[in-house]
């Protein structure tokens, strides 16, 4: 149930959208049936922009509220959280799965048996499924399997301060 009223969110904010300059990167329900939280994930549409600031999303937060209102997804009372992506960014996309080539990602698919997550290095769409580099080899999963998928940011503490 939890998916539907996401999916029904999701395809609200992200026909308002574009009116306001902004891509819905991803939009979950968590937390109780009774009181749940929508979190949306929102970025500047246009990719030149640089990523997009915590006054932004501020001042971005009333329409998604107002069009959420308007929607009215759940009988009582939910929790609304907008934020930017972050650096452990959702992709679900083709055309996010495109752009992030490159990015060390880790990925959930939809499978019923065998190996159902997989982590490794994006490397972009291949005729209809997301094809990743991992230490076992490249994989490529069919884009309507894939459940969820992260990029996991990586950090290196190698360089050293210089001393003068």
């Amino acid at each position: 149930m939890a998916q539907d009223k996401a999916g029904d969110i999701l395809a609200r904010l992200e026909g308002i959208a574009p009116g306001h300059d902004v891509d819905i990167v991803d939009v979950e329900v968590v937390g109780a049936t009774k009181a749940p939280t929508v979190r949306v994930r929102i970025d500047w549409a246009d990719e030149g922009r640089g990523p997009i600031g915590l006054d932004d999303v501020a001042a971005q937060t009333s329409w998604v509220s107002d069009a959420l209102d308007e929607l009215d997804p759940f009988t009582g009372s939910f929790t609304l959280e907008v934020s930017s992506p972050g650096l452990s960014r959702p992709i679900r996309r083709e055309r996010d799965f495109e752009r992030f080539a490159g990015e060390n990602v880790a990925l959930a698919t939809t499978a019923t048996e065998g190996r159902r997550k997989f982590s490794g290095k994006l490397l972009g769409m291949r005729e209809g499924s997301v094809a990743i580099a991992t230490d076992e080899g490249e994989v490529a999963i069919p884009l309507a399997e894939v459940k969820r998928c992260t990029i996991k940011p990586t950090f290196d503490f190698s360089e050293k301060k210089s001393s003068k």
